[in-house]
């Protein structure tokens, strides 16, 4: 068991620096690089008309930055309980709860049929709508079996004193296809909707016909019943005998994130595009996120969203050239974030910072920036996700045992 240790701490903040965000980029699993100056990110595959920025409502915050848990390999998510508890996996294998009262512990937990290679492990992770009850949370992980690995969705409970981990529908959802020579684009982010769906982000394995391909789970946004792992009634898809009916958006390279905007059922995906133009896209049912590479080989020059393709959904931001590896997603809620509520975050890899998007209802880019107090400071960022204690959750993406969880709140 590697040593875990709790600490606590405030970053001062700088002043806000906003309607710019730095560009460059990467795939999400290479070596980190020298932040690029700051610059315009301009939408250039899939344009979306965008409106003045309007004047910030209200004062925007100076945030304090706490380390609540370091010496972690590759934290890739983190979810907050009802009574406070955090719990967060790393990508090689591994649940760690953080305690209220600090305390930082490894739960035992079965990971000994893991697959993980490249940008593929244990990945999203998810706690259930009715986990104060139930106890049961959800992971979407690469897992070895008969010769061969897949990726898959598993169900688990946790014990009251958050020591032990056990599957309880192993796999919940199976057959997501992944990348067995190099762990490409292997997604996989976990979210509950609106209507209370649990939605999957997977990666299109780097194989050129998988994105546009219907019946295969691989390029998707997946949305199923959280009991069976069976699609919604509801789904677009169901009843086509071309397409898998758990599907409910289609044509994604490799979805890092999924985000929910409070109050609107809204659902947007961040993903990372090839050499240009990672994307934020706000879904539709049925619709078509718009990759299709073509041969020979994989292709990656071709538009990150090709809006001739039937049923494309245009993208609310693209970063333009080059890329930024943008990473996990989430809104701010809550009148103590002042003139950030309501700021969809993502995580940033490459460039290693937070960037923050301000969207209009109908999912038009109003204004764009990044957070200042986590510029550069901290080595890359996988995910962003607040917690129900209303605090900004983050994890780093750094690696070598040197990856922390951060605190994030505003003064």
């Amino acid at each position: 068991m590697r040593p875990r240790h709790h600490l606590t701490g405030l970053v001062v903040g700088l002043l806000l620096l906003s309607g710019c965000s730095t560009a460059a980029g990467e795939e999400p699993d290479a070596a980190p690089t020298a932040p690029a100056p700051t610059a315009p990110a301009p939408t250039t595959s899939a344009p979306t008309t965008s409106s003045p920025a309007p004047a910030t409502p209200e004062p925007a915050p100076a945030l304090d930055v706490a380390v609540v848990a370091e010496g972690l390999d590759h934290p890739w998510d983190v979810a907050q309980a009802p009574d406070g508890t955090l719990l967060l996996d790393e990508r090689s294998g591994g649940l760690t709860a953080v305690l209220p009262d600090g305390t930082v512990r490894e739960l035992a937990a079965d990971f000994g049929d893991l697959f993980a290679l490249g940008e593929t492990g244990l990945m999203g992770l998810v706690l259930d709508p009715g986990f104060a009850r139930d106890r049961r949370f959800y992971t979407c992980q690469g897992i070895e079996e008969d010769g061969g690995a897949e990726i898959q969705v598993t169900a688990w409970t946790v014990d009251p004193g958050w020591t032990r981990a056990t599957r309880v529908d192993d796999p919940l959802i199976d057959d997501i296809p992944v990348n067995e020579r190099r762990g490409r684009h292997g997604g996989c982010r976990l979210r509950f909707d609106d209507t209370g769906a649990l939605l999957v982000g997977t990666g299109d394995n780097a194989v050129a016909t998988n994105a546009q391909d219907p019946a295969t789970l691989a390029g998707k946004v997946l949305r199923v019943d959280p009991a069976t792992g069976e699609a919604v009634a509801d789904n677009p898809f169901a009843g086509r005998p071309d397409a898998d009916p758990r599907v409910w958006t289609y044509g994604h390279r490799n979805v890092q994130g999924l985000a929910v905007r409070p109050g609107s059922g809204q659902v947007y995906a961040a993903e990372h595009g090839p050499r240009r133009d990672d994307e934020v896209t706000l879904l539709r049912p049925g619709g078509n996120g718009g990759f299709a590479p073509q041969g020979p080989g994989y292709g990656e020059f071709v538009p990150m969203t090709d809006l001739s393709l039937p049923d494309a959904m245009p993208a609310t931001w693209a970063s333009g050239d080059p890329t930024i590896a943008s990473s996990g997603a989430t809104f701010l809620a809550g009148e103590q974030w002042q003139g950030y509520e309501g700021l969809l975050l993502l995580g940033v890899l490459k460039d290693r910072g937070v960037l923050a998007l301000r969207v209009a209802d109908d999912g038009t880019l109003l204004e764009q920036f990044r957070l200042p107090e986590l510029e550069g400071t901290y080595g890359r960022i996988r995910t962003v996700q607040q917690g129900g204690d209303g605090a900004l959750y983050v994890t780093t993406d750094n690696g070598d045992g040197e990856d922390q969880l951060l605190r994030v709140t505003p003064r």
